[in-house]
């Protein structure tokens, strides 16, 4: 059975501090992205598997597809890092009983409607919504850019009462 070595929410994806710390930190031999949309662009797919060290296999599944390989062990004796492009998708695998014990958020860039939660890091109210139900159900939600800054956990964010609570 495959091990998850981190699960990171991050709109960025594949990126040098990513592969630079990130990788070394938790010693994974394969990055899992969990994204509808790239697993249907083969340009895109290409594209990310090229930004990853040549020693580091690159697999792009949907929500669907990743937890149906994951529920049936086709991801093998691997060292999971695992990556999401958006609170939406994760939150999607998660209710298809993808397993998370932890959620990492490093980036989820900039919109309107948007709130600035933690250093660059923003969200809205049904991103905070959908990320408090998973705390709410065990998940250990925080925050964290890179390795050698500071972290932040989820509870501080529901502590500043920026969003309808749902």
């Amino acid at each position: 059975m495959a091990i998850i070595s981190i699960i990171r929410l991050d709109f960025r994806l594949i990126h040098g501090q990513v592969i630079t710390r990130w990788i070394k930190q938790t010693e994974a031999n394969k990055i899992l992205i969990i994204d509808d949309s790239l697993s249907k662009d083969e340009f895109l797919s290409s594209v990310y598997t090229m930004a990853a060290p040549p020693n580091i296999e690159v697999i792009i599944n949907g929500v669907d597809e990743a937890s149906e390989k994951w529920n049936s062990n086709a991801y093998g004796n691997s060292k999971l890092f695992v990556l999401f492009k958006d609170v939406d998708s994760a939150y999607r695998a998660f209710e298809k009983g993808f397993p998370f014990k932890e959620l990492q958020i490093g980036g989820l860039g900039a919109a309107p409607g948007r709130k600035v939660v933690f250093g660059p890091i923003t969200m809205d109210n049904k991103d905070f919504n959908s990320l408090k139900i998973m705390h709410d159900k065990g998940v250990h939600v925080y925050l964290h850019q890179v390795p050698n800054d500071p972290s932040m956990e989820f509870e501080k964010i529901i502590e500043k009462n920026l969003f309808n609570i749902e």
